[in-house]
């Protein structure tokens, strides 16, 4: 059966909301660009309508700036910014890891498993950079999955991909990348012994490394916010 027109519009407001929200996190985008909507339509093989649906959700979701009601930007990035990205990721984060461990259970405990393999063997190919993300990504999804709370899951996942913005923008440190991937593995150790107290401070160690390594986008060329 043939979708509807309206069925269709959603669809493809889906697919571009999704490609282009990645596209803005893996810094296609400069910090501070104004997006062209003529040359979106064009790459993204998307009408207007289902294009400006997907750009009010990405400013709502705070990966996009409107300008003038009109148009659209890059957010720029800020020190201070990214700083209270990850204090707030540390806290949110934190809470969630322990209601996790409280209610997980064994389906968790396997899901937790699996996706700690699957980012494993994602660290043996470093030059497929996409393939970790995701892993990445799904591990410390799967991690926090049994907290319970459906808006803390959200708020963190938002707060996730902004602080994406940054880190995928500072240069490489393979010292501290090869301890972060190490905490990992610890930190799977710790949810099957339901150690929340050495879980907690070790997330917080993980999140406050991470944001060491992502500090080192700001001494990039900072962005024009009147661009």
């Amino acid at each position: 059966m043939t979708a509807s027109p309206s069925a269709s519009r959603d669809m493809a407001s889906s697919r571009v909301f999704d490609t282009l929200k990645q596209d803005l996190i893996r810094g296609r985008f400069a910090a501070g660009e104004k997006l062209a909507i003529s040359a979106l339509k064009d790459h993204y093989q998307v009408g207007l309508s289902p294009l400006r649906e997907a750009l009010n959700r990405l400013a709502a979701y705070g990966l996009l700036e409107q300008v003038n009601q009109r148009g659209f930007r890059v957010p720029a990035m800020h020190l201070e910014e990214l700083d209270d990205i990850a204090g707030l990721r540390t806290q949110l984060e934190c809470m969630a890891l322990t209601q996790a461990f409280q209610a997980g259970y064994s389906e968790w405990e396997s899901q937790v498993l699996a996706a700690h393999h699957r980012l494993r063997r994602a660290d043996e190919h470093p030059e497929r950079v996409e393939e970790w993300e995701q892993a990445h990504l799904r591990f410390h999804r799967a991690l926090l999955a049994s907290c319970g709370s459906h808006w803390l899951l959200r708020f963190i996942e938002q707060l996730h991909d902004q602080f994406d913005r940054y880190r995928r923008l500072a240069p490489p440190n393979p010292a501290v990348r090869k301890v972060l991937d190490r905490q990992h593995g610890e930190l799977v150790e710790l949810a099957l012994s339901r150690d929340i107290r050495a879980a907690r401070a070790l997330l917080d160690d993980h999140i406050r490394m991470s944001h060491s390594v992502a500090r080192g986008c700001c001494e990039l060329p900072a962005s024009d916010d009147n661009t």
